[in-house]
């Protein structure tokens, strides 16, 4: 029998046998990833948002005991932050991905463009923007006793006059909620004039029945704060709430951007302006049970 000669593999298909090799490892890799950092799609989520105190202000504090139970209950991200001061180009920058240029607290601002709110209509799902002590739905004014117009992003587009609604309107039927709410509590329970122990009392009054229920109905809150005091590098408390949530302490570096990129990401919606430089955020997720 004759030897069997084995003859050397060119060098151009060599190469190419490399190079199937590298895209299958890129593939297993990527998978890995997305595997990682999947998110879950959330039934609804509420995010509230309270003013001008810093980090340390809040965390630990014993005027706060309601924001620190919150803590304990899900997760704290011990590296959260604003984007700028003063509060309104925060609130624009969560809403809409950017500050839109403004840096004052001006009003009234009439604006054009992508939004949350928007993306999510346009999804097919919902929203709604919900302002204490705001007189009526669509109100174009720019205050009303302790309701700031400048706490409130969506006023200030038009086309989402109907779904500006005064916090009397929250349900209480918490499964008739939109996909994804905001809760703009006015100045004198934001913390923005009002003391950090009467904000905290109004958020125990007013949104833990939610909260609860969020632990048990695939739904999550948010209580973040628009900016510091000035006197913390912006560094703010903000605390996610709900049953897909893993309970404890998260060192990623996240501001307004983050979570909007987040919630983004969650329901498939157009990525708005800055956060398109952000990741959605990872680590703090339960891994989704396996259906049997």
């Amino acid at each position: 029998m004759k030897p069997i000669r084995l003859h050397p593999i060119p060098a151009k298909m060599s190469e190419l046998v490399k190079s199937l090799f590298a895209l299958a490892f890129l593939g297993v890799a990527q998978l890995a990833i997305a595997a990682e950092v999947a998110l879950p799609r959330l039934d609804h989520i509420v995010i509230v948002v309270e003013e001008n105190r810093g980090y340390s202000k809040i965390i630990g504090n014993p005027d706060a005991p309601y924001i620190n139970a919150l803590a304990q209950r899900g997760v704290l991200f011990t590296h959260s932050y604003g984007v700028t001061h003063p509060s309104q180009p925060n609130y624009l920058a969560l809403f809409s991905g950017t500050t839109r240029g403004i840096s004052s607290n001006a009003c009234p601002l009439e604006l054009k463009g992508e939004n949350l709110g928007g993306a999510l209509i346009e999804k097919g799902l919902s929203f709604v923007s919900y302002s204490e002590s705001m007189p009526e739905a669509g109100y174009e004014g720019c205050r009303y006793g302790a309701y700031m117009r400048k706490h409130n992003p969506a006023a200030n587009w038009k086309e989402l006059a109907v779904f500006n609604q005064p916090f009397t309107a929250f349900p209480q039927d918490f499964s008739q909620l939109p996909t994804v709410s905001l809760v703009v509590p006015d100045q004198r329970n934001d913390m923005h004039d009002g003391s950090i122990e009467e904000g905290d009392a109004w958020l125990k009054q007013n949104i833990d029945a939610y909260a609860q229920w969020a632990m048990t109905h695939n739904s999550l809150l948010i209580v973040t704060f628009d900016e510091d005091d000035g006197r913390e590098g912006n560094r703010i408390a903000t605390i996610f709430v709900g049953e897909k949530v893993k309970p404890g302490k998260s060192a990623q570096r996240i501001n307004h951007y983050t979570l909007l990129r987040t919630l983004s990401e969650m329901y498939g919606l157009t990525i708005l302006g800055e956060s398109k430089d952000q990741q959605p955020i990872t680590g703090v997720w339960k891994k989704a049970s396996k259906k049997r």
